[in-house]
């Protein structure tokens, strides 16, 4: 299947299917002498392991990371490095009744148009387990982007219709759905309680807040940074939407109070997301996502099965009600990974 590859010089290609013996990722380029281990990437696998939060399915995976190849004494080698987590509490006996019925909101449809065959045991390439891979990837290149002290920091500002009115970013460790508002966390909280009795699902807002990223980063046309990273997160299977900085609020404003005005000190507004032209301007990196609410869902949904046919389906099974704020990391690692990626072509460029 292609696709599966990531990056120009720094390159992570995913592996795995979600009931399938494992996952894992393969990460080409990463500079040698990095500081890695198996604890680093494991803290990052944590933040997204399933059933350790009040939106999670009940399916429990250690998701332990094992690192196969391109790390020696701590360090990363130069060579390729590859991670691989093992699945250990899929079970695919309840995705059989959905074999012949395509689930509303999933890839089925899709899948089988494309390739005339599909796996139907949890979503296989298609469910978010593939993301597991990512967070590895991106674990890795936070290791490298620590070493330029960029800090890159994903949090929910919306969920369930619940908007953060504050943001302490200090605040998002102190609860389950990383919110920089517990305010608002509280009421998310009771939000997703509500739509849960309903056996339904919600989406929300993900802010991913990148500092510390030096002036310069991003091609001009085609590969700007601020494209790179909108591919980077559309690329996640439940993110539907995307804007940086003032993003869309900018259709509605004029040049005047859109415009960053520039001082000898820096710049004044962030309107420009940390971003202009498609190059860093050294300001934060602000970026937003739209997040769908999860597809599988109890309440009947009309739908069709291999042969066309109309069918009901309610799904059943172990499933998020939402896919924040699991996907939060997800969205760390797909900055970061662009990130290091636009990092190693600008030191290339300066150096040619």
């Amino acid at each position: 299947m292609a696709g599966n590859t990531f990056g120009k010089l720094f390159r992570t290609t995913t592996w795995g299917e979600s009931h399938g013996k494992g996952l894992g990722v393969i990460i080409d380029g990463c500079p040698p002498r990095i500081a890695l281990n198996t604890e680093m990437i494991q803290q990052m696998l944590n933040r997204r392991r399933p059933g350790f939060s009040a939106t999670s399915t009940l399916r429990k995976e250690r998701d332990h990371a094992a690192i196969l190849s391109g790390v020696f004494n701590g360090q990363s080698t130069g060579s390729p490095i590859m991670v691989m987590i093992e699945n250990r509490d899929a079970d695919s006996k309840s995705y059989e009744p959905y074999a012949d019925i395509y689930r509303p909101g999933h890839g089925d449809f899709t899948y089988q148009a494309k390739f005339g065959i599909r796996d139907w045991r949890g979503g296989g390439r298609a469910s978010a387990r593939e993301t597991v891979g990512r967070v590895a990837g991106g674990a890795v290149a936070k290791a490298i982007l620590d070493r330029h002290h960029i800090a890159v920091r994903a949090y929910t500002i919306e969920l369930g219709g619940i908007r953060a009115r504050r943001k302490n970013l200090e605040d998002i460790g102190q609860n389950s759905f990383y919110c920089p508002d517990l305010e608002a966390a509280a009421k998310m909280h009771q939000r997703v309680a509500e739509i849960k009795a309903k056996g339904d699902s919600v989406g929300g807002i993900v802010e991913i807040l990148a500092q510390g990223v030096p002036r310069g980063l991003g091609e001009p046309v085609f590969d700007k940074l601020d494209a790179d990273l909108a591919k980077a997160l559309m690329s996640i299977g439940a993110v539907k939407g995307v804007e940086i900085g003032a993003g869309f609020k900018s259709a509605r404003m004029y040049g005047s109070k859109n415009n960053d005005p520039i001082t000898p000190q820096g710049f004044l507004t962030n309107n420009a997301g940390g971003i202009l032209a498609g190059i860093s301007n050294g300001d934060n990196i602000v970026i937003r996502v739209a997040v769908k609410p999860i597809p599988s869902i109890a309440i009947e949904q009309e739908t069709i099965d291999l042969d066309g046919n109309r069918k009901s389906i309610s799904v059943q099974g172990r499933h998020d009600i939402s896919a924040i704020p699991r996907i939060n990391v997800v969205c760390e690692a797909m900055v970061s990974m662009v990130l290091v990626d636009h990092l190693l072509r600008q030191k290339a460029l300066m150096t040619s």
